[in-house]
């Protein structure tokens, strides 16, 4: 008689004694996490939307052996082993692990109305993993040895959380936030992007206040090691940073500087670039010509509307992540909440216009991933953020299987890692999240994550959200 474990998830269940039977060895802080560890697992009766950009697959069967997708296809239809873990997948949802571009291990933590960059050491790896995140990049970091650090404890099995691209600190000249890495006088650009990916940093990210000639140094510097650089841009325009060669631009059109009436050269303004993409209209040549050069240099833009949208009178933390703060972070952030809100019509106008510019540059044939950012307003927080993405994208005029193309497969696809991860293929890395609820009848399902492959091995989101709860902002 065949001998068939079954896992029935209505809720998340621990499966106990499967912390052994694959290869990794993992401590007890990550073990309590862990839901799924098999050889062999099965998730059956299954919606799959996979990743490609294809219609959703209904009533499907998934084969996961050790970190690969063995096999899928319609339920009943393809064998399963006697000795497999079965999970009944009947009214769920399976997307790929989450590929998010534009994350940081630091959070905005306010102080007396200034900014202030904490490492989040402790939470946010942990978070990023319970929101469906199975790879992230680091797009700029002001502890980039702590950042390498908790890659490589990751990597070991010492801590829990996704696989990390780490870039390199934010490079610019002087600015106006203390903890940013600055170039002073006549310090070599090229020696700093040598030093970290020496390191180890994986990514090169420019800032603001940057040069033309730092620029241009810079990204030949890493292109000459094989890494790609992506900026937050402000003294240089778009245009001007595509014909440098740079790989990626953030924040998707908001830090565009490039309708600033007579800009003066290498200079930065906030102020006005705010101004001058409030008056853009949509439909301007000069903005199309813009966009159709972008795609003509083969920019890929990084999309980032949940930094954005705590200025637009929405939740508090976008996600309803606002369980996770610490009681005195959550009194300082509902009370920053309260003093702003319905004060700011320019970012609620621009929220709005950027959503159209970007379906616009997309449906022009460019490249687009997204990514979190949190910090801001400091109502931008890992994990909760990253799946409130998704929603936003649908929001934005994306249907739900665009969405999660651009969440999952182009993120791989621009980190060259897209032949191993990034869509729920057959040989392909087991990164894929299990959703209670089927996406596409309701997208606020991507909030009702249950397991959170990675590399094959399940951990359960509740468990570690549960385990933060009341906790960011004590790391």
């Amino acid at each position: 008689m065949r001998f068939i474990k079954t896992l029935i998830l209505s809720a998340v269940i621990l499966i106990a004694g499967h912390q052994k039977i694959q290869g990794q060895v993992f401590s007890a802080s990550v073990k309590q996490f862990i839901e799924v560890q098999d050889s062999i697992v099965a998730i059956t009766q299954v919606k799959i939307i996979d990743g490609t950009g294809k219609p959703s697959l209904t009533n499907q069967d998934i084969v996961l052996v050790k970190n690969r997708i063995q096999a899928m296809g319609p339920s009943g239809k393809i064998f399963i082993p006697n000795n497999a873990i079965i999970i009944n997948g009947s009214g769920k949802t399976v997307i790929p692990g989450l590929i998010m571009l534009h994350e940081h291990l630091f959070y905005a933590k306010p102080f007396e109305g200034a900014y202030k960059a904490v490492h989040m050491t402790n939470t946010f790896p942990k978070m990023y993993l319970a929101g469906g995140v199975t790879t992230m990049r680091t797009a700029g970091s002001i502890e980039a040895n702590a950042d390498l650090n908790v890659k490589n404890l990751i990597n070991q099995g010492k801590m829990t959380g996704p696989k990390i691209d780490v870039s390199t600190p934010h490079i610019e000249r002087e600015g106006f936030i203390p903890q940013i890495q600055s170039l002073y006088g006549n310090e070599s650009p090229e020696r700093m992007v040598d030093y970290w990916v020496d390191k180890g940093v994986t990514s090169v990210k420019l800032y603001n206040n940057i040069t033309k000639d730092d620029m241009s140094r810079v990204i030949k510097a890493a292109h000459a090691r094989h890494i790609k650089a992506t900026g937050h841009l402000c003294s240089i325009t778009y245009r001007e940073a595509a014909g440098l060669g740079i790989d990626n631009l953030e924040h998707g059109f908001m830090a565009s500087s490039d309708f600033i009436k007579n800009k003066k050269e290498n200079e930065c303004n906030n102020g006005n670039i705010r101004q001058s993409l409030s008056d853009l209209d949509d439909n301007s040549p000069e903005l199309l010509e813009l966009m159709q050069y972008l795609i003509q240099k083969n920019i890929t833009i990084t999309y980032t509307p949940t930094v954005f949208e705590p200025f637009t009178k929405r939740e508090v933390i976008p996600g309803g992540g606002i369980v996770a703060l610490a009681p005195f972070l959550k009194e300082q952030i509902q009370g920053i909440y309260d003093a702003l809100v319905n004060k700011d019509s320019v970012s609620a106008r621009l929220f709005t216009k950027e959503m159209n510019r970007i379906r616009k540059f997309y449906a022009m044939g460019g490249k687009l991933v997204v990514g979190t950012d949190p910090t801001g307003a400091g109502r931008t927080i890992a994990g909760y953020a990253n799946q409130r993405m998704i929603e936003l994208l649908v929001e934005t005029g994306f249907t739900i299987t665009e969405a999660i193309k651009i969440s999952t497969l182009n993120g791989a696809m621009y980190l060259d890692i897209a032949n191993e991860t990034g869509s729920i293929e057959v040989g392909k890395i087991a990164d894929m999240v299990l959703i209670d609820g089927d996406l596409e009848k309701d997208i606020t399902n991507i909030r009702r994550m249950e397991i959170v492959f990675k590399e094959g091995i399940g951990f359960s989101s509740k468990k570690i959200f549960d385990s933060v709860k009341g906790k960011l902002g004590l790391d």
